[in-house]
């Protein structure tokens, strides 16, 4: 589905309602149920408007999708998330095929074979100032996670024994029910209670790990970060969360970026926005003010008859632009400062330029 997207998927145009998606997807699910049919491309095709109808069905990975794309709602979700997350239920209660978690079972583990269960994601906050993000730069992160078991190697046995297959649901990790009523077969998939859906038992825990096949420790992760990252972006490390179960591929690590809010500058996307004084004598006849950016002081020109309030753009002293397309700017916005006091000279000086008007 790389290159597809989910609303011409089922047919549907951008904005169509959820009544639209669901009727759209309920007429594609039935023509191409892998259970209905049979022909090589139907189970492929099934996945694809279930994909679909999972991310657009739901407010929160549609807002995700139309404003990110495809790569946008993968960055957050799993494949199962995705599928897991939505309601499927009433598209395949009865009918004659099998229910829904009966199909997951063929997509991502085959019929009849136990789907280890994949390691958690994890998610770590990273605080970062503006000083940080205007180069692509490096950072160092301490993760608590669980990873396998070096003693043995993630299984939970004793070194010298081995898991023995789970007697209740042979290996599988899950049991079925079935339920008849009338035409219809309501197929339920549940975890094995026996061996916790392991698919196997453990008679000699290893002393280590007692018997989990998991390990708890602190790992220190390189993280890139992007420069001009946005506050509240998440960087998805994949495999860089906790351990899966005997080889299973481990979760991921979603780093969410936090940009402390800056003492001079504000933000607006790739823009910086600040302020500086200005004396009267230096608004009326211009001046030269030095004035800080993220790159060092720069002196700017204000002109003759600056007015207060007045802004100066700063090119390219911004933050840099997502895709490396060059930098942002800088707007200072000039305040001129009034004095309070005034000599008597200064009295009768400003009193003359008054008359002059």
């Amino acid at each position: 589905m790389a290159g597809k997207d989910y609303y011409e998927v089922l047919g549907v145009p951008r904005g169509a309602p959820k009544e639209k998606i669901k009727e759209a997807y309920r007429n594609l699910a039935l023509q191409y149920h892998p259970d209905r049919n049979k022909s090589p491309e139907a189970e492929e095709r099934f996945k694809e408007i279930s994909e679909a109808y999972a991310v657009l069905s739901d407010d929160e990975k549609r807002k995700q999708y139309d404003a990110y794309g495809k790569e946008g709602v993968y960055q957050r979700y799993s494949q199962e998330e995705i599928f897991r997350g939505a309601d499927f239920g009433e598209f395949f209660r009865g009918g004659g095929f099998g229910g829904f978690d009966e199909v997951l079972q063929q997509f991502f583990g085959g019929a009849g074979v136990r789907r280890e269960r994949a390691g958690d994601d994890l998610t770590y906050h990273l605080q970062l100032r503006l000083e940080d993000i205007t180069k692509e730069t490096a950072k160092e992160i301490e993760v608590p996670r669980s990873e396998v078991c070096g003693v043995c190697g993630g299984s939970g046995a004793k070194p010298g024994t081995t898991p023995k297959v789970c007697s209740a649901c042979g290996g599988t990790g899950q049991v079925q029910k079935v339920q008849s009523t009338g035409f219809a077969r309501l197929v339920r998939v549940m975890q094995c209670s026996k061996c916790g859906g392991r698919g196997q038992v453990v008679e000699s825990p290893c002393k280590e790990c007692r018997g989990r096949g998991t390990v708890s420790k602190t790992r220190r992760i390189r993280v890139m970060i992007p420069a001009g990252v946005e506050d509240g972006q998440t960087l998805r490390l994949r495999g860089e969360g906790s351990a899966g179960e005997n080889g299973v591929p481990p979760g991921d690590l979603y780093v969410m970026i936090n940009v402390f809010p800056h003492q001079t500058f504000r933000r607006d996307g790739s823009d910086l926005f600040m302020e500086t004084r200005v004396g009267v004598v230096g608004a009326m006849l211009g001046a030269e003010v030095s004035v800080p950016t993220l790159y060092g002081d720069v002196r700017l020109t204000v002109p003759p008859g600056t007015q207060p309030g007045e802004m100066f753009k700063v090119k390219g002293k911004g933050l840099p632009k997502p895709g490396g397309w060059g930098n942002g700017d800088q707007y200072v916005r000039v305040n001129v400062v009034v004095p309070k006091k005034l000599s008597g000279s200064q009295k009768e000086l400003l009193g003359k330029l008054g008359d002059v008007n």
